[in-house]
């Protein structure tokens, strides 16, 4: 059994003399108050001021389990803003945690290599009926037994009231206490690493939420106004006095890799992070990931941005990643979607005249948009060419957080598409070589919606609310206002209780039970077949399409075999070459193979792999 802690200069740390030392940086205060409650040392004491805004207290007594706030000019109470606890909510004091007295079982784990894979994307609050990590930790073995091989959870930093996505957090080193205690989550780890699969976990490092953050109040160095944001100033990455702040995030993933013994950090819209510096604090943030606890086991990045930015997506002579490991990839998704639902409205609309092409490039290549002018961002040039990238750095998807919970009514793909067009689509995904993502529940098409849902204080919820209701009149579908009013209110508790998955829906039979058992044999074909000649691939793939429905897409993998994919992704029949080497699957009978075409059914599908040549 082994103590994991990760030390840093804020925050209160246990020390090994009885006493707790408390930092603060607060170069905006006159002065701070250490106020406590609890253990032998209760009540106010002066915090002494040092160098560069910083305030600091050595208290005996005030050990694990103890409550601590700061007191601002005499005025202001506050939690710590690196509290590791806030058993009370954001607003609320933070509590004492030595993360020492959890003792790990798991010292032997080194994680996985990434081109094992398959990422299964969940949140705490609606994966479960309970809505814990002790309850998430019980759904374990359903996931190993699924196939899947990393489990990614949504943002758990603490965020304001008992329901959120997780993006609105604020103490950004505090499980939330609607979840659990610090403990649980890392029991949830730990029983993860014993059934060898990998946690990664979703950060916000872009903004932090609208209610419960006091950093203005005494530390507005921490932001810049020089750059502006969707959620006002934005985080102080290039300024005065940024170091702090960029230490502070730096921390912030170190912590979560090694007192929590995360495998791995996705990062949130890192377009949406505001720095003009160099290194750019992804990448510095990532090389420390990499120099530290990523010299000791197998650690991954993994980003979002919109921006399609392949310089962050780089590797060395080695293949190892000079920055992140992966992203995710929006424009396979977004493809996929055009050709299930038939929807273009919104950003679906620069896909729309041709999403099989866009498909087969997000699968061959990578990127769908290089550097090609999108017409929904405003006629701008959108990505970098991405050629020179494995399949291992994008990460594909059909149904995300995003994706679902970003529409109106929170529908999943099941409630828009036929699931002949779903199935095909599964197949393409969880046999390409880029990794896959699955959204919780879609292995057994879950009729649970995903909506948005939070949990903010009265005059908040209300803005909250109207500015859903408006972000969506952009669409044809929500021009007129009555239409709009029907889009759930995030803040209703119902709201809430109807993200939450039914897990009946997994055992039952029909259409859940034949969508699980197809998602179980794909990713048992990936591990068997696909997964073991990952490892190496350096090449990108290349792809045609073939009128009226079809696609074809071939790569070379890390041993020298040819993968090829062929499909028929249309209502019609279409005729398409079939590849040499043998069938890995097909979704219908093969057909008689007439050289040099074969005629395929609507939405037929197949995998065929050539041993290596040389």
């Amino acid at each position: 059994m082994v103590g994991r802690r990760h030390d840093m200069p804020f925050g209160a740390a246990t020390c090994a003399d009885g006493s707790t030392r408390f930092r603060l940086w607060a170069p905006g205060a006159e002065r701070v108050e250490l106020i406590l409650s609890g253990g032998t040392s209760i009540g106010a004491a002066a915090m002494e001021a040092e160098s560069d805004g910083w305030y600091q207290a050595d208290v005996i007594g005030a050990g694990a389990g103890v409550r601590y706030a700061f007191r601002i000019n005499g005025a202001l109470t506050v939690p710590d803003p690196a509290s590791r606890f806030n058993p009370g909510d954001v607003h609320a004091p933070s509590m004492v945690i030595d993360p020492l007295d959890f003792a790990w079982e798991d010292g032997e784990w080194r994680g996985r290599p990434w081109s094992e894979a398959a990422i299964y994307e969940l949140h705490v609050g609606t994966f479960t009926a309970a809505g814990t990590f002790a309850a998430a930790a019980e759904r374990l073995d359903y996931l190993a037994d699924l196939g899947v091989t990393a489990i990614e959870l949504m943002p758990v930093a603490d965020f304001p009231g008992r329901r959120n996505w997780g993006y609105d957090g604020v103490l950004l080193f505090a499980p939330d206490s609607s979840y659990g205690a610090p403990e649980d989550l890392k029991r949830l780890v730990q029983a993860a690493h014993a059934r060898d699969l990998v946690m990664l976990l979703d950060v916000v490092y872009n903004h932090f939420g609208p209610e419960g953050n006091y950093l203005h109040a005494y530390a507005p160095q921490f932001f810049n106004e020089r750059h502006h944001t969707p959620w006002g100033a934005a985080i102080n990455f290039d300024g005065e006095g940024a170091r702090t702040a960029r230490d502070f995030f730096i921390h912030n993933a170190l912590y979560w890799l090694e007192e929590y013994h995360f495998d791995g950090l996705r990062l949130d819209a890192v377009h949406a992070i505001a720095d003009d510096s160099r290194p750019h604090i992804v990448e510095e943030l990532s090389r420390a990931v990499r120099e530290g606890p990523g010299r000791k086991r197998q650690i991954h990045i993994v980003i979002e941005n919109d921006r399609n930015e392949s310089r962050y997506l780089g590797r060395d002579a080695l293949q190892v990643p000079n920055h992140a490991t992966a992203q995710w990839n929006d424009d396979a998704h977004h493809a996929f979607h055009i050709l299930l639902s038939g929807e273009r409205d919104g950003y679906y609309s620069d896909y729309a005249d041709r999403p099989r092409w866009f498909l087969g490039r997000s699968l061959a290549e990578g990127f769908g948009y290089q550097g090609e002018i999108s017409g929904y961002r405003g006629d701008v040039a959108r990505g970098e060419p991405c050629t020179h990238l494995p399949a291992a750095a994008f990460v594909n998807f059909l149904q995300s957080h995003d994706q679902v919970g970003n529409r109106a009514f929170g529908e999943r793909i099941g409630a828009l598409a036929p699931p002949r067009a779903v199935d095909a689509a599964v197949a393409c995904l969880l046999l390409a070589p880029p990794p896959p993502l699955l959204f919780m529940g879609e292995e057994f098409d879950a009729s649970a919606l995903f909506l948005y849902f939070c949990d903010f204080g009265a005059e908040l919820a209300v803005s909250v609310a109207a500015g859903r209701r408006e972000e969506f009149g952009r669409f044809e579908r929500f021009r007129d206002a009555q239409a709009r009013e029907a889009i759930p209110d995030p803040n209703d508790p119902a709201t809430f209780e109807r993200s939450k998955l039914d897990w009946s829906e997994a055992v039952s039979s029909g259409t859940h039970a034949a969508r699980h058992r197809l998602y179980r044999k794909l990713l048992a074909l990936r591990r068997e077949h696909l997964a073991p000649r990952l490892l190496g691939m350096t090449k990108s793939g290349t792809f045609e399409c073939i009128e009226p429905g079809g696609l074809a897409v071939h790569w070379v993998l890390g041993d020298g075999a040819r993968w090829h994919l062929v499909a028929n992704l249309g209502d019609a029949p279409s005729s398409l070459p079939l590849p040499a080497g043998w069938v890995i699957y097909a979704s219908d009978p093969m057909p008689e193979r007439t050289p040099p075409h074969a005629a395929l059914a609507p939405w037929f599908v197949a995998w065929f792999m050539e041993d290596g040549h040389g």
